[in-house]
């Protein structure tokens, strides 16, 4: 499954701070459907992710209902990304 999407930027000051981008809601519906198929607990989603020239593996987060996407500090420095910033998204589920 390969999705594309425009997200903005946001940082989670919780007890592990770290930046995300929110998967719309309509690729949220698609990415439950294969959850339970490629999950390997807690409802996270292997994925392939390519912001700009930088791609990397990682896990999309289940929150409130929807599903986040890390952003590494790399991959914010090497795309010069900060809060606010709206980026295009590229996801390949990892099965």
């Amino acid at each position: 499954m390969q999705l594309e999407f425009d997200g903005e930027v946001w940082f989670w000051r919780g007890p592990a701070p770290h930046h995300f981008v929110t998967v719309p809601e309509s690729d949220c519906t698609a990415l439950a459907a294969v959850a339970p198929a490629v999950s390997y607990g807690w409802g996270m989603v292997p994925v392939t992710v390519r912001i700009g020239e930088t791609r990397w593996t990682t896990s999309l987060f289940p929150k409130d209902g929807r599903y986040v996407v890390p952003l590494k500090a790399a991959v914010r420095r090497a795309e010069a990304l900060d809060v606010g910033d709206r980026v295009t998204v590229r996801l390949t589920v990892d099965v």
